[in-house]
């Protein structure tokens, strides 16, 4: 089958091969034939080194599919299912999972990285997060494959299985954005819209978008937004419109040091800072220690969106299905696998919000 590889890091592009084979179905696997799965930045970042990938290895992560075929041990799928893939399963035994912080399980996930999802050849092949979505066919833990209804297009399933969990989990869960309150998004590529797209759901009367490529301003607020600025502008917008107190909630999504520190500043006195951002490990931010007390600020992470993923799919699905949630319009184009090259590219320059790989 075709599949996307990447072959060494860093890396601007991957390699199409047509000779590629998921690896057998064991105990407690599925094999899904991907239908369609979204390229996302971090795609690009496990290109860079910045996300930690197992080598060598097919990319793609976010994806959506139908089951065609079952190991022993499944029992909660069967073939002819539509589900979506998810990059961090959780395994609902763990001290996280049982404790109610099921987003931060690393039990398959540190799996994935001992196991390898295809061959080609004599050459083995890792998934990108146990995942591997740039393939025509994957196999992955029953816990990665969430069902859905067969009312979702494969498309706008799959956005669901990163981006958009991440985005709106970050401001539903994470933050748990009150009603009437002043939202602050700084990024507004496809997690950046999300967000927004969650801050509108939560009910915020103020969401004020951040970036510096026109283009994206501008779908932010297509998406929701009320005000949207470059950073130059921010000043002039924490003035006007919080009489410079700062937002209550601010969300990083962009994932580097300067923008994390722009957040903070941002966020008034006792609100609170989410870092959505995946950035390197040698980016240091610094604080001192008086602004930490004093501000009494709330600063956290959200790692995919602080998700329950059994319970978030659906609920997403359900808002999608509601006209709530905008999957549609996120898509900006959908093309085949041989162009994933110049669809990273294209996200690289920041010219599309999602780009969907369809598989006939």
């Amino acid at each position: 089958m075709k599949a996307a590889v990447l072959s060494q890091i860093p890396s601007t592009t991957l390699e199409i091969r047509d000779d590629v084979e998921a690896v057998p179905v064991t105990e407690g696997k599925v094999r899904v034939k991907i239908r369609a799965t979204g390229v996302c930045h971090s795609d690009l970042s496990a290109m860079t080194g910045t996300i930690p990938v197992a080598m060598p290895a097919v990319l793609g992560h976010e994806g959506a599919g139908e089951v065609v075929e079952v190991g022993p041990g499944v029992n909660g799928l069967k073939p002819g299912d539509h589900v979506v893939i998810c990059w961090s399963p959780q395994c609902g035994k763990c001290a996280d999972c049982t404790s109610g912080k099921p987003q931060l399980c690393m039990t398959l996930v540190g799996e994935a990285f001992g196991e390898p999802r295809f061959t080609a050849g004599d050459t083995t092949y890792f998934g990108m997060s146990g995942c591997g979505t740039f393939a025509e066919e994957l196999v992955v833990p029953e816990a990665a494959a969430i069902k859905i209804g067969k009312d979702v297009p494969f498309d706008l399933a799959s956005l669901i299985g990163c981006g958009v969990m991440t985005g709106v989990g970050a401001v539903m869960n994470a933050a748990e954005v009150k009603p009437g309150s002043s939202v602050l998004v700084i990024g507004c590529g496809g997690v950046g819209i999300s967000a927004i797209q969650g801050a509108q759901i939560c009910g915020a009367a103020t969401i004020v978008a951040v970036d510096m490529v026109e283009k994206k301003l501008d779908w932010a607020k297509q998406f929701g937004a009320t005000h949207a600025v470059t950073p130059d502008d921010l000043p002039k917008a924490i003035q006007e419109l919080t009489r410079g107190a700062g937002f209550d909630y601010a969300f990083e999504v962009v994932g580097r040091s300067s923008t994390i520190r722009t957040a903070y500043d941002a966020t008034r006195r006792g609100g609170t800072t989410v870092i959505v951002g995946v950035g390197p490990t040698d980016d240091m931010v610094t604080f001192n220690a008086f602004e930490l007390f004093y501000n009494e600020k709330n600063l956290r992470s959200s790692y995919y969106g602080s998700a329950n993923i059994r319970r978030d799919f659906p609920r997403l699905l359900d808002l999608w299905r509601a006209g709530r949630l905008d999957l549609e319009g996120m898509i900006t184009r959908r093309i085949a696998l041989e162009d994933v090259n110049d669809a990273l590219a294209a996200m690289q320059s920041g010219d599309v919000i999602r780009q969907v790989i369809t598989f006939d």
